[in-house]
């Protein structure tokens, strides 16, 4: 295969498991913690380079132990959710830049980790991704009544007996393996376009749960495949351009929910 259609089966990929994974940060309200891990996980990407491995295992490491930071923080007293992943949002990225100062000889630039190559990913790395996929589509075939009462209703998901840690554990592991298995395609900053934008489309375009998820996906490998040909047209960054795509999807979404809102709104004036 060309590297442009190599790059294409990756942003298939990529636009499949961010639209999966990206109905449980827009559910659960994740979309900040997935900001704030996605920039932690870029010193993970630059250790990587320095000791010669893969990215995706440097970021994978980070990504997991700024999680337990995060479970850690957020469990202060008068401390919050949002806090914790903005004190590791500001600490992870000021860390990759230090790191990266302190290597100037790599001979990748820090730009490449902020904003992937998909155009240059490695076999490994679409592995990875598709291996990631198939273990976010199990767990949400397993568990995704859990996950729906637990995200609408988690007073009533105690009070049934579930432990509500276990599903949060869940659910932010998964938002980790997806930031880090992305990171060489989409890179670390332009991942939450990817994982949040088709994900609250979907959620603009379909009031039934059972739609959400394949619609999400959809929009997901839309943006994705539409980018990476709007970059080879243009001559643009792919990563940019993938965001960009994913970005006006959402827009067209919420322009036309609100035409509809006002359509219906005018049809019960009209007929009340």
């Amino acid at each position: 295969m060309t590297l442009f259609q190599t790059a294409l089966v990756a942003a298939v990929l990529v636009g499949l498991l961010c639209g999966l994974v990206g109905c449980l940060v827009v559910l659960r309200r994740r979309a900040f913690f997935t900001v704030a891990l996605t920039h932690a996980t870029f010193p993970g990407g630059v250790m990587a380079a320095v000791l010669g491995v893969n990215i995706v295992v440097g970021a994978g490491v980070m990504g997991v132990g700024l999680v337990a930071l995060m479970v850690a923080l957020s469990r202060i007293h008068r401390q919050g959710k949002q806090v914790a992943s903005g004190i590791v949002l500001s600490f992870g990225y000021a860390l990759g830049v230090f790191l990266h100062a302190l290597n100037p000889q790599l001979p990748v630039k820090v730009e490449s980790y902020l904003t992937g190559s998909i155009l240059a990913i490695r076999p490994e790395n679409i592995a990875i991704i598709g291996v990631v996929l198939l273990i976010a589509m199990l767990a949400v075939a397993l568990w995704w009544k859990e996950l729906l009462f637990s995200s609408f209703d988690r007073g009533g998901f105690v009070a049934s007996g579930y432990r509500e840690w276990r599903t949060e554990v869940l659910v932010l592991l998964l938002i980790t393996l997806t930031v880090v298995a992305t990171m060489p395609a989409i890179g670390s900053i332009l991942a939450i376009s990817m994982i949040a934008a088709p994900a609250a489309a979907a959620r603009l375009l379909t009031q039934r749960i059972e739609r959400l998820v394949p619609l999400a996906c959809a929009l997901g490998v839309g943006s994705a495949v539409l980018g990476l040909y709007v970059s080879r047209w243009f001559n643009l960054a792919a990563g940019g351009a993938m965001a960009i795509t994913a970005t006006v999807i959402f827009l067209l979404a919420w322009g036309w929910n609100t035409a509809i809102g006002h359509i219906h709104a005018r049809s019960r004036v009209v007929h009340g």
